[in-house]
């Protein structure tokens, strides 16, 4: 990630320093801060940074990485994230209809 970023280990502090934390949260938002989102997603597209764009859910359901792996679904007319983890022995049971916009929190909550 700090190659992607344009730093070098010795621009930031120890990753285990919790003491320095407050310091690379600075170092990190000033440098994401000067680009747009697509452009850091070109930026560390291919590597194994750990950095994934926040999608708007629009989004994700046609990013190329979660179709590929099934990650979006529509279940009763509805576009939703699939159940997961899903095993390929044991599979995960039906997707339930979503609640209407009315329903009590209560009733929602599993």
């Amino acid at each position: 990630m700090l190659s992607g970023l344009g730093l070098s280990a010795a621009d930031v502090p120890t990753q285990l320093d919790v003491a320095g934390y407050p310091q690379m949260y600075d170092i990190f938002a000033e440098r994401f801060a000067s680009r747009t989102r697509d452009e850091w997603t070109r930026v560390f597209a291919g590597t194994d940074a750990c950095v994934t764009p926040v999608l708007a859910w629009s989004e994700a359901a046609n990013n190329d990485h979660l179709k590929a792996r099934s990650t979006v679904i529509t279940a009763h007319g509805v576009q939703q994230a699939a159940p997961a983890p899903r095993f390929s022995r044991t599979p995960a049971g039906p997707v339930r209809p979503p609640p209407a916009a009315a329903t009590p929190i209560d009733e929602i909550n599993w």
